[in-house]
């Protein structure tokens, strides 16, 4: 039942019950009449982002009369009306206004409901604002979050600057990319490179060119040939460039060839018609999928599968993930693929971030076993001291 269908009862409630008092002149079956709150006060949350009022008020009579409380808000401008906040039972002497304009303040009003729904006299608030402040203390947790990362990476950055070595977990697909194009020299067929289906927008593509740089360096090197069809004319650009610069790194800069790096078509199932049929003609002996992909991840996969290449693909796209697994004989997972530019270059700053975010990763891993192990331990004993720890633990982080 709505709040407003709730007052309408109580009042005519109360306008039955008084007429009824009339009409038998007075006799002594009338209800007793609500005392008025004596004491009403509005609070602005410190430390919030505002529009949150917090209401207490304080009865000195006899509360047995009261029903149920009905709250009421209005902003301190022309022509405001009174609108109902919420109904409370009669053992309520707190609530919390919410949603409340930042720009004008507001009064709250407080009124009982008596025995047989009539309205005591209404007691009203000052005017507050509930304004927001500039650092709000729920975010506090987060802010030691970021704090504790930021100091990490930093941390482990400096330590790779000053040549101290920074130990990563080998990348079994990574290191077969000189296999692989190794390969490809011997047997005097193709490489073929596709860095997904999206825009340099998207954060797979960009990785995946990453990666493009280091493949391009080794096969400028083993002196073998490399192909990158694109469905995107941006991401064709970038290649060339990605591609043209390592083979001036490599040395080789007159087999830099930008005609074997070339736009398609943006149309999904064109793209893979194409590839599909190149992959099928040309016969490439290692196939790379470096980027996003949807649904032709299996298509591409399965085809250079059944001509014998050997594959090696990465992307953080989970639905795609199992095809690849199934049908290559390599995968960058998830984070792997996006840590693949630390992981070929060596650069310190690169090797220090990724080892920052592994140490701020082992530190959240640890929060949550703590937050387990505590949790668990409460609801064994309820009574003892692991409930408060626990309370006390899930304020540290802010849940």
């Amino acid at each position: 039942m709505s709040a407003r269908g709730s007052l309408w009862q109580r009042i005519v409630g109360g306008l039955i019950g008084t007429l009824s008092l009339a009409a038998l002149g007075g006799v002594s079956v009338s209800a007793s009449a609500a005392p008025p709150p004596d004491f009403v006060e509005a609070i602005d949350v410190p430390w919030d982002a505002g529009g949150v009022l917090i209401v207490s008020w304080r009865v000195d009579g006899d509360p047995s009369a009261i029903t149920g409380w009905l709250i009421e808000r209005r902003e301190e401008i022309d022509g405001a009306k009174w609108v109902t906040v919420s109904e409370l039972p009669a053992a309520a002497r707190e609530v919390t206004a919410t949603k409340l304009s930042h720009d004008h303040a507001h009064r709250i009003r407080v009124t009982a409901f008596g025995e047989s729904g009539q309205l005591s006299k209404g007691l009203e608030t000052a005017p507050t604002l509930a304004h927001a402040n500039f650092f709000i203390g729920a975010k506090l947790p987060l802010f030691v979050g970021i704090l504790v990362v930021s100091t990490c990476v930093i941390v482990f950055i400096l330590s790779a600057r000053a040549g101290r070595p920074i130990k990563i977990r080998r990348i079994a697909a990574l290191d077969a990319v000189d296999n692989a194009v190794g390969r490809a020299t011997e047997m005097g067929r193709p490489i073929l490179f596709i860095a997904g289906i999206q825009d340099m927008d998207n954060i797979s593509t960009v990785a995946g060119i990453t990666v493009l740089g280091h493949v391009a360096k080794t096969a400028a090197e083993y002196d073998a040939t490399i192909e990158v069809p694109t469905s995107r004319s941006l991401v064709m650009e970038a290649a060339r460039e990605t591609v043209q610069a390592s083979y001036l790194s490599a040395g080789r800069s007159d087999s830099y060839n930008p005609d074997l790096i070339r736009y398609i078509t943006d149309e999904q199932f064109g793209f893979v018609a194409y590839v599909s049929g190149r992959m099928v003609r040309e016969k490439p002996a290692a196939c790379f999928y470096m980027g996003c992909f949807f649904a032709e991840s299996l298509i591409l996969s399965e085809t250079g599968n059944s001509i014998g290449a050997i594959q090696i693909a990465g992307t953080a796209e989970s639905t795609q993930l199992p095809f690849f697994v199934a049908a290559c004989d390599y995968t960058l997972i998830g984070e792997e693929f996006f840590a693949a530019s630390s992981y070929l270059s060596r650069e310190p700053d690169q090797m220090g971030s990724l080892k920052g975010q592994d140490a701020a990763k082992l530190i959240t891993a640890a929060a949550i076993v703590i937050g387990v192990v505590l949790a668990t331990l409460a609801s064994l004993a309820p009574d003892g001291a692991f409930p408060a720890a626990l309370t006390w633990f899930k304020g540290v982080l802010g849940s």
